[in-house]
């Protein structure tokens, strides 16, 4: 069986949501370059100053070192914004889901998949008519 064609609002939501991890992937793996190149960098330094052997070695080595972490920080601080946003929004679909199911229930209806989008999709139109509401109503 095909599932149900998404809905223009889910459409939306998927646009921002991935518009989102995009802007978080882009914070984390800018803090994560830096963060990696600057502890790198002073390792390096210290080692150079510190350690004969690694004094000897050619400055392309050093570059290659200091190069490589910047570059594993640029991956892993970009990956570390995406797991955080992936598990809070896994966490808010559940929450959703949850409620939707309890909802369903109280009224005797079995919570499938299509049942679960029309009770979204009627707390979304009850949302956007107290949004409405709200901002008809003078202060």
């Amino acid at each position: 069986m095909s599932s149900p064609a998404p809905v223009a609002g889910d459409r939306g939501r998927r646009l921002e949501h991935q518009e989102r991890a995009y802007e978080l992937q882009k914070k984390g793996a800018i803090e994560g370059m830096i963060k990696y190149t600057l502890y790198t960098s002073l390792f390096v330094t210290l080692g150079h100053l510190t350690w004969p052997g690694f004094r000897r070695q050619a400055i392309g080595l050093k570059a290659f070192i200091i190069s490589s972490s910047t570059v594993a920080g640029l991956v892993f601080g970009a990956e570390k914004y995406l797991l955080r946003f992936e598990s809070e929004q896994r966490e808010s679909e559940n929450d959703v889901r949850r409620q939707a199911r309890n909802e369903l229930a109280r009224q005797g209806i079995i919570a499938t998949e299509t049942e679960i989008k029309k009770w979204k999709g009627q707390r979304d139109e009850k949302e956007k008519a107290r949004v409405a509401r709200e901002t008809e109503t003078p202060a």
